[in-house]
């Protein structure tokens, strides 16, 4: 089992589980977490569970593939470390990863 802790924009916080080889955005689905929508069911063809992961947690995480950064261009405030919740997946090296809901109001 791997943990995935979310921080909502008004710092409330859940953790979750996950299994090895899910998606962060897989965890997100399966436990309700508001603000992880994924309209197209994690096919990295939406923006809408576009995330912030820290710094530590962001250097472990592959590389956005060329769908994912053209995707953020039209997230909601992309920053410099946001990520789509669909493309995290979970390995023993991000076991613990928090990444930060945005603030979509």
């Amino acid at each position: 089992m791997f943990l995935v802790s979310f921080i909502h924009p008004d710092g409330r916080s859940e953790t979750h589980s996950a299994q090895s080889g899910d998606t962060v955005f897989d965890c997100a689905l399966d436990n309700n977490v508001e603000g992880i929508v994924g309209q197209c069911g994690g096919a990295c063809n939406c923006c809408t569970c576009h995330c912030y992961v820290d710094k530590p947690w962001l250097d472990l995480l592959t590389e956005k593939i060329q769908d994912e950064v053209d995707l953020l261009e039209y997230a909601f405030e992309p920053k410099p470390n946001s990520r789509l919740a669909c493309q995290i997946v979970m390995t023993d090296e991000i076991n613990g990863i928090t990444v930060y809901l945005p603030n979509k109001q």
